[in-house]
Formats: structure tokens, sequence, C-alpha cells
């Protein structure tokens, strides 16, 4: 899983969540939004989520997320409700 801050026309800037599942899970975006919502503050909770395959995730060499790869093909702040 990986945050990026997009450009949102309101607020300036607004948190998407990149996930990856494990093979064979399921979970939907209200079921990660309502979990946020009883562990971490309401502005850190991401307005809108993505869910691609693991291969899909973007990393370097030594296995660090690239964040700019992230932001450039998921970043449009139209995304976000």
């Amino acid at each position: 899983m990986a945050v990026i801050g997009i450009p949102h026309e309101k607020w300036g800037e607004a948190i998407k969540a990149v996930v990856t599942l494990h093979q064979g899970k399921t979970v939907t975006e209200k079921e990660l939004i309502d979990h946020c919502r009883g562990k971490i503050a309401g502005y850190k909770i991401p307005k809108s989520i993505d869910f691609i395959k693991d291969e899909e995730m973007p990393m370097t060499p030594t296995g660090k997320i690239l964040h700019r790869i992230l932001r450039e093909k998921y970043g449009k702040w139209s995304d976000v409700k």
C-alpha cells in the first residue's frame, strides 16, 4: 500500500491510497476507509482508494515504492470524491 498527495480543487491537496491485496483477499474502498476512521485522524484518511495488482506497484530495484510514478498514473483530482 502507498499513499500519495494529489491536487484537489477544493482542498488544495487530498490523500489517495493505492492498495495491493494478497491473492484471494477482498476488501472494499468503504471498508478500508471505515477501518482508517477508527485508527487515524480524519485529515489523514484517504479520500479515494485504487486497487491494483501486486506486480503493478512501481518499485525500485531495492524494493522501494516509486511514488512519482503513482502520482503520474493515479494523481488526478477528479478521482477524489
